[in-house]
């Protein structure tokens, strides 16, 4: 079973326009079929390719609105397909 993880994680404030320019990163990335992140603490790259799940979310309250975008996707590890599974009763 596949026990490696590696993330990234970034968080700042950022202005509508680089916001903008980041989602278009973004989508030429998901067209490109290679998504690569990085900033001063770490990198990651990703390559999406098959079906991908998109999940949208909206809220508002008094002093917050918030708009989260998940893309997701399974990657096929061929390792994991040729494994046998042994199960005893």
């Amino acid at each position: 079973m596949r026990q490696e993880k590696n993330s990234f994680r970034h968080e700042s404030l950022q202005d509508a326009k680089t916001i903008q320019d980041l989602l278009k990163a973004i989508t030429k990335g998901l067209a490109r079929g290679r998504l690569s992140f990085s900033d001063d603490d770490g990198d990651i790259v990703l390559e999406p390719e098959g079906l991908l799940k998109i999940k949208v979310t909206a809220s508002q309250d008094s002093h917050q609105e918030r708009l989260d975008i998940r893309i997701s996707w399974q990657t096929d590890d061929s390792q994991l397909a040729t494994k046998t599974l042994k199960i005893e009763g």
